[in-house]
């Protein structure tokens, strides 16, 4: 893989400097902000390919954090955090996080995850002209620049939410079980994979506005998983 610009921003100074040990061990260039304005202000300044942010963070915490950089980026975003209740879990993912892992961690597992959450980032981003873009009524979906208009109006999606958007519109009718879906979009094997897709599911559904517009785009097949309904 080749070398990423990781940003760690986390006010445990120590953490952020044994996780910037791995990282480097692995060629990647490590940037470190220490509370959540910091953060925001280095990504501003600086080209990055993946954060992994703390979520108790002072000025600005991560999830205030996250909401902002959802705003006009879409690199990987791992949440590393002492928080640890399933909705906390939830709420990272459904703002726009890519990946949660809670403290104490292991340093090879998060280096695991951040070259897994990097490999599936560049292919997706990779430029090609094989990408057409896909009409279904009021939706379309134009993957190079990995935007989705609902009845001529942007949807603001997460990466993850596109990922798995897209997915489901290439293969109209094709039903996809959960842990298709978080195998083909996360790039990994995950035992709570099926509870994220849920989540992502979930809000995506409310984003293409299904309950206003009469209309699913997602469907459930109960029991086995989910197709598009075009």
């Amino acid at each position: 893989m080749k070398q990423a610009t990781i940003l760690i921003a986390d006010d445990e100074r120590e953490i952020a400097d044994l996780i910037a040990i791995h990282l480097e061990k692995e060629n990647h260039r490590v940037l470190k902000a220490f509370d959540g304005q910091e953060a925001l202000d280095t990504i501003k300044n600086q080209f990055v390919d993946l954060v992994i942010l703390d979520i108790m963070m002072p000025h600005i915490d991560g999830y205030e954090v996250t909401r902002s950089l959802r705003k006009t980026y879409n690199m990987p975003i791992i949440f590393l955090s002492a928080k640890t209740s399933d909705f906390d879990k939830v709420q990272g993912l459904v703002i726009g996080a890519d990946d949660y892992m809670t403290k104490p961690f292991t340093p090879i597992e998060l280096v695991a995850r951040v070259n897994a959450q990097l490999r599936r980032y560049m292919e997706l981003n990779q430029p090609t002209s094989n990408h057409e873009k896909l009409e279904f009524g009021g939706l379309m979906i134009i993957p190079d620049q990995r935007k989705v208009c609902l009845y001529d109006k942007d949807i603001n999606l997460t990466p993850k939410e596109f990922d798995i958007l897209y997915l489901l519109a290439r293969h109209p009718q094709k039903v996809f079980s959960a842990d298709n879906i978080f195998k083909a979009v996360w790039g990994e094997d995950y035992f709570e994979g099926t509870n994220t897709v849920m989540v992502h599911i979930r809000t995506l559904r409310k984003k293409l506005a299904e309950e206003r517009n009469n209309h699913q785009w997602i469907k459930t097949v109960w029991g086995v998983g989910y197709s598009f309904n075009g």
